[in-house]
C-alpha cells in the first residue's frame, strides 16, 4: 500500500491533481447552501483550500503555481470572448461613467491604504499585501513583490502574507458590499431586469419591421432601387412588395416598381423611421404574420452560417438575392437583430432571416451551410492563439516617465484585453470566434475554480499563526475596510446619483475590485450578461491602475 500512501500523502503530480479535485468537489457542494438566501457559490473553493492547507495538505508548488496561473487565464480569457463584442458599444453606452467610478473605487482604497500605513504604524509592504488581498488582485501583490526585491534585494514575504490573510474577508467585503446596496435601495431583480429589456428594446442600431403604404407621388413608377439611391445613407432593406393594382404579393427586387397605395414590408432602425417614411410613405398598423397569411407559397426560414469560408465576408458579395430570388430581412447576432445590409459583415453563428420560396431558401441553406454540428465543435485554433497573444501583451514592459520599474499587465490583464479584441474583431483576420455557450461557460468554471483551490491551499499553511499570534486579525480588519468602504461608497453614488442598473453595478463593482469571485456571485445572482458586460468595461483600466499603484506605493514608500 505504499503507492496510495505516497498519492495521498506524497507530492508528486498524481496527489496535486487528486488534492485539487477533491478541494473543488467540496467547494462546489458546500457552495449550494444558502444563508439568509445568499450563497456564495463557488467562492467556498478558496475557503476549502484554505482549510486544507491548514491541516498541512500540500501540493506540489511548481504544479499549482502553474494550475492557479493557467486557471486564472482561461477564467478571464472566457469572460473577455463572452463580452466582446458588445464591450465597444456598452463602452460609448455609459462606459465612462463606469470607469471613472471603477477608479474612484481604486483611489478610495489606495488612499485608506496610506492611512492605516500612518496611523497604525504598519510598514508598507504589508499594508500592500493587504491592499492586494482586500480587493483580490493577484497581479498587484506580484508586482509589488517584483518591485519591493528590486529595491531592496530581499523577497516581500510579508506581502504575500497579508494578501493570503486578507484575501478570504476581502471576498467576503466585496460580496457584502454588493449585497448591502442592494438592501440600502430595496432594489427588485425583475424590475431591474425589465429595465435592462427596455433599453436593449430601445437600440438604435436594433433592425425593427415596418409596413409602409406608397402615398409620395415623387416616388410613383420608380424602382425599389431608385428609391434605395435616396435612401442610401439609411439602414432600409424592403423585403416584400403588395400591389394595389391587383393584390399580388412579390419579393422585393431592385427591379420591383412602386406605385400608389402599393404596401412595402420594410426592416429598419428607429432612428431612420421617419426619414424613410417621409420619402416612400405612412406608417400603417400591419404585422408581419399577415403578410407571411398573404402568399403561403413564400416561407419565412432563419439560417445559421456555419460554413467557416463565409467568415468575414460581406453580404452583398454571396450575391444570395439575384441569384435565388429571395431576400434576407435581418441578421441576429449575439441575440441582437442587425438590418440585412449588403456591407454588413457576416460571421460564423449568425443567424440569417430568409424569404422565398421553398427551393430558393434550401439552396441558399446549402451555402450557409446551417449544420448545427459544425457550430458544436470547438474552435481550438482561435482559443490558444488567443491565449498565447494574451500572454505576449501582458507580458510587455510599459515604462512610465519616473517610475524606475516598469509596468505590466500580467497573465489576467493581457488574456482578457486580447480576448475582448479578437471576439470583436476577428473575423477581419480570418478566425472565427465562435463557441456555443456551454463551452464557454466549461471553461470560465473550469478556469476559476483552479484558480480558487490552488489560491486557497497556498494561503492555508501559517494562515491561523499569522491571524493569532502575528496581528493577522488586524491585517484582516484594515483589507475589510479598504475593500468594503470604496465599494460601498461608489456603490451609492453610482445608484443614487448615476443611476446605473444593479446589474451593471454588480459587474462595476466587481471589476473594480478585480474580483473573479465577486463576478460569478454576479453573474449567478443576476442571471443575465449585464454583470459580466460591467466587468469587462472596467476591468482593463482597473487592472493597470492595480498594478500601478501597487508598485507605485512600494517605490515611495519604501
Amino acid at each position: 500500500m505504499e503507492w496510495l500512501t505516497d498519492l495521498v500523502y506524497g507530492t508528486g503530480i498524481g496527489h496535486s491533481v487528486m488534492l485539487l479535485c477533491l478541494c473543488i468537489v467540496c467547494g462546489i457542494l458546500l457552495g449550494r447552501i444558502k444563508i439568509f438566501g445568499i450563497s456564495l457559490g463557488i467562492t467556498f473553493v478558496l475557503f476549502v483550500g484554505i482549510l486544507m492547507g491548514h491541516l498541512g495538505i500540500t501540493m506540489n508548488s511548481e504544479v499549482m503555481h502553474f494550475m492557479k496561473e493557467f486557471g486564472l487565464i482561461l477564467f478571464v480569457y472566457s469572460v473577455g470572448m463572452q463580452v466582446g463584442p458588445g464591450f465597444f458599444s456598452s463602452f460609448k453606452q455609459g462606459g465612462i461613467t463606469l470607469n471613472l467610478l471603477a477608479s474612484a473605487v481604486v483611489l478610495l482604497g489606495v488612499g485608506i491604504t496610506i492611512a492605516i500605513h500612518f496611523l497604525a504604524d504598519i510598514p508598507m509592504e504589508t499594508m500592500v499585501g493587504i491592499l492586494s488581498g482586500a480587493v483580490t488582485n493577484t497581479p498587484g501583490m506580484g508586482a509589488a513583490q517584483t518591485a519591493y526585491q528590486d529595491m531592496t534585494g530581499i523577497g516581500g514575504d510579508t506581502i504575500a502574507m497579508g494578501y493570503a490573510v486578507c484575501y478570504p474577508l476581502g471576498v467576503l467585503g466585496i460580496i457584502l458590499a454588493i449585497v448591502l446596496v442592494r438592501f440600502i435601495f430595496k432594489v427588485h431583480y425583475g424590475k431591474e431586469q425589465a429595465e435592462l429589456d427596455a433599453i436593449d428594446n430601445s437600440l438604435s442600431n436594433q433592425a425593427k419591421l415596418y409596413t409602409l403604404e406608397i402615398c409620395n407621388p415623387a416616388i410613383y413608377g420608380h424602382t425599389v432601387a431608385e428609391v434605395a439611391k435616396l435612401l442610401i445613407h439609411r439602414e432600409l432593406v424592403v423585403s416584400r412588395v403588395l400591389h394595389a393594382s391587383d393584390g399580388s404579393m412579390e419579393i422585393a427586387s431592385s427591379t420591383t416598381v412602386l406605385n400608389q397605395g402599393d404596401k412595402v414590408f420594410i426592416i429598419t432602425i428607429e432612428n431612420d423611421l421617419d426619414v424613410i417614411s417621409t420619402i416612400m410613405g405612412k406608417v400603417i398598423d400591419m404585422k408581419p404574420e399577415e403578410w407571411y397569411k398573404k402568399d403561403k407559397s413564400l416561407i419565412s426560414r432563419r439560417i445559421i452560417v456555419t460554413k467557416s469560408e463565409l467568415n468575414g465576408k460581406r453580404l452583398g458579395e454571396l450575391n444570395l438575392r439575384k441569384q435565388y430570388h429571395i431576400n434576407i430581412s435581418r441578421i441576429n447576432r449575439a441575440g441582437v437583430d442587425l438590418v440585412a445590409r449588403p456591407n454588413l459583415v457576416i460571421q460564423i453563428g449568425d443567424r440569417l432571416t430568409v424569404v422565398g420560396g421553398e427551393e430558393d431558401v434550401r439552396k441558399v441553406e446549402e451555402i450557409l451551410g446551417n449544420s448545427m454540428k459544425r457550430l458544436n465543435e470547438p474552435n481550438l485554433i482561435t482559443l490558444f492563439l488567443g491565449i498565447f497573444l494574451g500572454v505576449l501583451v501582458g507580458s510587455i514592459p510599459l515604462m512610465f516617465p519616473g517610475i524606475p520599474q516598469p509596468v505590466k499587465l500580467g497573465l489576467a490583464g493581457g488574456p482578457l484585453i486580447v480576448a475582448i479584441l479578437i471576439s470583436r474583431f476577428g473575423y477581419k483576420y480570418k478566425l472565427v470566434t465562435y463557441n456555443t455557450i456551454s463551452s464557454n461557460l466549461m471553461l470560465r468554471e473550469i478556469g476559476i475554480t483552479i484558480f480558487l483551490a490552488c489560491v486557497g491551499v497556498g494561503a492555508g499553511n501559517g494562515f491561523v499563526d499569522t491571524i493569532v499570534n502575528q496581528g493577522g486579525w488586524q491585517w484582516m480588519g484594515y483589507g475589510f475596510l479598504i475593500s468594503f468602504l470604496p465599494l460601498l461608497i461608489v456603490g451609492i453614488i453610482g445608484r443614487k446619483i448615476c443611476k446605473i442598473n444593479y446589474f451593471t453595478l454588480m459587474g462595476l463593482m466587481a471589476g473594480s475590485t478585480t474580483d473573479p469571485p465577486a463576478l460569478a456571485y454576479s453573474n449567478a445572482t443576476a442571471g443575465n450578461d449585464a454583470p459580466a458586460v460591467g466587468y469587462a468595461t472596467v476591468y482593463p483600466l482597473t487592472m493597470f491602475l492595480r498594478v500601478l499603484t501597487a508598485q507605485l506605493l512600494i517605490i515611495i514608500f519604501c
